[in-house]
């Protein structure tokens, strides 16, 4: 196995933690990949890894090595890339933001794998700064308003919101006619995880943002349980239109003030500016961008700012 080949087995077995899971992944005895792994010690001198029974973990020089393996091994495949019939292959490491993830991309991944079978995927969820070099991570998917960064950011969608209540809340507090004529209603507050401040209702209104604070027996951080909160008829909420398309098909669901909605909420991919743009990752944002725009069509132009609005890089 030549030293390039080395490479790709130890930064499998340093992502999986797992000797035997890394050769399955590279069809690949066990025993080759350890072998690899020695072989890459015993030139560098130096232990990479720490082995114990239940897994493996990286050494300070094994976290160093694997950086570097990273860089040398997306040359490699940028600059096989340039000719023409190559195919994207490899570990593609993304983080996304939960609720982004389960309704967009995972019903969408098995297009994408039968689209490129050659192409592994890891997906970090969370909201949380990701330090995409330190941790290894090829891009990052956010909405909302970004904080300035030294990342390359490509704006992929702008995604439509609406103000929307429970038929239950409805019934019992009537159907709002006007953004500045709540007084009587209830809101279900969403805490910033940048603040922790609730954030008030958004509404445009001739083009101006416009914003409204009500009264608010629950305050919470969490995207499902805001809108498990207003299934309850606990208050209006402000979230993105595709998560609640269906229940306003339904009627279970009713929006409101449909005439001032909130802002759109850009989406948008993030990635180091210090590191190649490999082929996986143009591929991704190329799929994720096409993905996207079957939430948001261009017909339609409701805003959305909600759930991309309570989380920020």
């Amino acid at each position: 196995m030549d030293r390039i080949d080395g490479m790709r087995v130890f930064a499998r077995v340093l992502e999986r933690g797992s000797f035997v899971r890394a050769a399955e992944d590279l069809g690949l005895p066990a025993s080759t990949a350890t072998d690899a792994v020695k072989q890459l010690e015993a030139r560098l001198g130096v232990r990479l890894l720490q082995r114990t029974t239940r897994q493996v973990s990286p050494t300070l020089d094994g976290e160093a090595y694997y950086r570097r393996c990273l860089a040398i091994l997306d040359d490699i495949e940028e600059a096989e890339s340039a000719f023409s019939g190559a195919r994207p292959r490899g570990l593609l490491r993304i983080d996304v933001q939960g609720a982004q993830a389960r309704r967009v991309i995972v019903p969408a991944l098995p297009r994408f794998f039968a689209e490129y079978p050659d192409l592994a995927l890891f997906m970090g969820e969370g909201d949380r700064f990701v330090d995409l070099v330190r941790e290894g991570v090829d891009c990052v998917l956010r909405a909302g308003e970004l904080r300035e960064s030294d990342l390359i950011a490509r704006r992929v969608a702008t995604l439509p919101e609406a103000t929307v209540a429970s038929a239950d809340y409805v019934a019992r507090f009537g159907l709002p006619r006007r953004w500045d004529a709540l007084d009587g209603h209830r809101m279900i507050g969403f805490r910033s995880s940048a603040t922790g401040n609730v954030l008030p209702l958004e509404f445009m209104v001739e083009g101006v943002r416009k914003t409204a604070m009500l009264p608010a027996s629950l305050s919470v951080n969490g995207a499902d349980t805001y809108e498990a909160a207003c299934r309850q008829g606990l208050g209006l909420i402000q979230v993105p239109r595709y998560s609640v398309e269906a229940e306003i098909a339904n009627g279970a669901l009713i929006e409101c003030l449909a005439d001032t909605p909130p802002s759109p909420t850009p989406v948008t991919v993030l990635y180091p500016r210090s590191r190649q743009l490999s082929l996986r990752v143009r591929i991704f944002i190329d799929w994720v961008a096409k993905e996207y725009a079957r939430w948001a069509p261009p017909e339609r132009t409701a805003a959305t700012r909600a759930l991309a609005r309570h989380s920020r890089l």
